[in-house]
């Protein structure tokens, strides 16, 4: 067992970022990933309910309302774990959040008209991108844009995809508050210490609530079940990627024998062609002989 969780399960990202108690490593994470744009002074989790021990591998994915210190507002959707269609997947909660905003109004006696709070969706990646993904880069940060612009046309709408195995820097080389919390997240299950606590304070505090030696027994066991099914997910995932790449294989090569077989057939139907035609036998005649078209035994006596 190693001396701190993994944060990449789901019960270990909920540990960190969604529980009451540790919310402040939350609002620290979040100002240092917004650092110089704006400042989070408070956290309220939306709904409690989802933050319930999950069966399966979804990833974690909940709502974070959040205040600013200047008396603004914006729901952060936090997320973890691959999912097929990764990024429709992000496009289509943060149109939940949208709309949900929208239906709540219409309960309301005076209803609003479409006075929206921002939703920004900030999604973990701890994988590596398909060659076909759109997430190319360790941080990508999408906004709604007027094209040909820099201008944002809209701030309700934002999606930032941290994908970790595309974060090459050496603990040393972390310069940013942000960059060291993203460190330490990619390298927490394998650390005998978290860096960074004589720094920042913050990192103490992550240090202490990821401490695998201080979980009670039930929370050891749930942990213990959260890690199992990362396992058991990423085997599958294995499997399927080594019998497709095995099926792929055989194909390749089941296509490469009946490529060769005509190939070979061809080469043969010419060469009596060939002979044919040196014996005097007109076109027509020579194509009945061996199958080829006219035209092939034309561009043959060309060449």
């Amino acid at each position: 067992m190693s001396r701190y969780i993994n944060p990449f399960t789901d019960w270990g990202f909920k540990r960190l970022f969604g529980q009451e108690f540790s919310k402040d490593l939350l609002i620290s994470f979040l100002n240092d990933l917004f650092e110089g744009e704006l400042h989070i002074k408070d956290v309220t989790f939306k709904d409690k309910e989802q933050l319930a021990d999950t069966k399966d591998l979804r990833g974690c994915i909940y709502d974070v309302f959040c205040e600013t210190d200047d008396g603004k507002h914006f729901i952060v959707e936090m997320q973890n774990n691959r999912t097929v269609n990764f990024v429709n997947r992000t496009l289509c909660y943060a149109s939940k959040a949208i709309t949900s905003q929208r239906e709540k109004e219409k309960t309301k006696d005076e209803p609003t008209f479409y006075e929206l709070v921002p939703v920004y969706v900030v999604s973990f990646m701890n994988f590596l991108p398909h060659a076909e993904d759109e997430v190319s880069e360790f941080k990508t940060d999408v906004m709604l844009r007027e094209k040909g612009s820099e201008e944002a046309f809209t701030d309700k709408l934002r999606f930032i995809y941290l994908n970790l195995p595309l974060f090459k820097k050496k603990a040393e080389e972390c310069v940013t508050d942000f960059e060291k919390w993203i460190y330490v997240l990619k390298h927490m299950a394998t650390l005998e210490r978290i860096p960074f606590e004589t720094q920042k304070k913050i990192f103490k505090r992550l240090a202490e609530v990821a401490d695998s030696r201080c979980l009670s027994k039930e929370e050891m066991e749930k942990y213990e079940e959260s890690q199992r099914q990362v396992t058991n997910y990423n085997l599958g995932m294995y499997s399927a990627w080594q019998e497709g790449n095995q099926k792929g294989k055989i194909e390749g090569i089941a296509k490469g024998i009946a490529k060769g077989r005509t190939e070979g057939e061809l080469s043969k139907s010419l060469s009596i062609a060939h002979n044919l035609l040196l014996m005097g036998m007109s076109l027509e005649q020579v194509s009945q002989v061996t199958g080829l078209t006219k035209e092939q035994l034309k561009e043959m006596k060309k060449g």
